[in-house]
C-alpha cells in the first residue's frame, strides 16, 4: 500500500490534514487530531477505516463516521498499566506535596527540620473513591490496596459487582463518594453524562482534607470550579494529567496554585506502552483495509 506520512511529533496542520486525507482509504490518527465532519467530507467516499492511536475517542465524530459506514480501530488495554502507575504517582505527588517540597530544596526554603513543615496526607487507613471502575480504575485500585487503604468506593454508569469484588469496593452515588472519600481518582470515559460532572456541587461535598486526581479527560472537570475549591481551601490538593484545553495556557489560574500538580497528558508515556500502541494502531488499520476483523474495533 502507499502511505502518506506527516513526519513530525507536532500535530498536522488542519489544512495539511484536509488536503492529505482526500481520496485515502485509511487514516491513522492521534487523539490530538480532530476527525470531524469537515475531515470526513474532505476524505470523500473512499475512506473506509480510521485507526486512532488512543484508548479515548472523543476526538472522533462517531455519529458522522457511523453514517458513512467507516470502521474504527482503537488501542485499549495496552495502556492500562502505564496509566494506572501514573495515576498513583500523581496522587502521591499531590497528597505528599512532592513538587512543592522539591522546589523548596532548590530555592533555599529547606532550612532545618520542622515538625509540621511540608506535611501532607497519607493513604494508610483512608477511603479512596474511584469514578469509573473500568480497566484503568481497577488497575489503580489494585496498586493502591497495598498502601493500606481501608475502604474503596466507586461510582459508574451501573454497578460492577464482579470487578468490585477484588477490592470489596462499594457502589455509591457520585455525591456520597465525594462526601466520604479521602482521595478521589477519576478514570471514567468522557461521555455526555460525565462531561463537567466534577463541578462546584461535587467539590463542595468533598472533605477539606481530600485530594482529587484526574487521569481520564479534562472535560470531565469544570476547571473554574476546581480552581475555586483549591484556592479557597475547600479541598486540600489536586493532581491532573488531563486538562481543557491541552496544552493548558501557561497563564491559566490553576498553574498559579501550589496545591495543584499538573502534568502534560503523559499517562501512557512509557517507551514500551507507546510502542505497543503504535503497532496495534497499525495492525487495526491494515486489518480494516483487508476487510478482516481488527484486533480492537470500536463497535459503533
Amino acid at each position: 500500500c502507499v502511505v502518506q506520512l506527516w513526519d513530525s511529533e507536532e500535530p498536522v496542520p488542519r489544512a495539511e490534514l484536509l488536503a492529505g486525507v482526500a481520496g485515502k482509504r485509511g487514516l491513522l490518527c492521534l487523539l490530538s487530531d480532530r476527525i470531524d465532519r469537515e475531515v470526513l467530507e474532505a476524505a470523500g467516499p473512499s475512506l473506509k477505516v480510521i485507526s486512532t492511536m488512543s484508548v479515548g475517542f472523543d476526538h472522533l465524530a462517531l455519529d458522522e463516521i457511523k453514517k458513512r459506514g467507516i470502521r474504527v480501530g482503537y488501542t485499549p488495554n495496552v495502556l492500562t498499566d502505564a496509566t494506572a502507575e501514573l495515576s498513583v504517582a500523581l496522587l502521591l505527588s499531590a497528597c505528599r506535596r512532592l513538587p512543592e517540597a522539591a522546589e523548596q530544596v532548590k530555592n533555599g526554603g529547606w532550612t532545618t527540620w520542622k515538625p509540621l513543615w511540608m506535611c501532607g496526607y497519607g493513604l494508610s487507613d483512608s477511603t479512596v473513591g474511584i469514578i469509573g471502575l473500568g480497566r484503568i480504575g481497577q488497575a489503580v485500585a489494585r496498586r493502591l490496596k497495598p498502601f493500606g487503604v481501608k475502604k474503596f468506593l466507586y461510582t459508574a454508569s451501573h454497578p460492577r459487582p464482579e470487578s468490585a469484588a477484588e477490592f470489596e469496593a462499594e457502589f455509591v452515588p457520585l455525591m456520597k463518594l465525594a462526601e466520604e472519600s479521602d482521595f478521589v481518582v477519576v478514570t471514567c470515559a468522557l461521555t455526555p453524562d460525565t462531561q463537567g460532572m466534577c463541578n462546584k456541587g461535587f467539590f463542595s461535598r468533598m472533605k477539606k482534607t481530600s485530594v482529587f486526581v484526574n487521569t481520564s479527560r479534562g472535560a470531565v472537570v469544570n476547571q473554574e470550579d476546581l480552581y475555586d475549591a483549591l484556592a479557597h481551601g475547600h479541598i486540600a490538593a489536586a493532581g491532573l494529567d488531563v486538562t481543557t484545553p491541552e496544552p493548558l495556557p501557561t497563564d491559566h489560574p490553576l498553574l498559579s496554585l501550589k496545591n495543584c500538580v499538573i502534568l502534560p497528558h503523559v499517562g501512557s508515556a512509557t517507551y514500551a506502552t507507546r510502542s505497543t500502541m503504535a503497532v496495534l494502531a497499525a495492525d487495526n488499520l491494515l486489518a480494516g483495509l483487508r476487510g478482516d476483523p481488527m484486533p480492537h474495533e470500536l463497535v459503533l
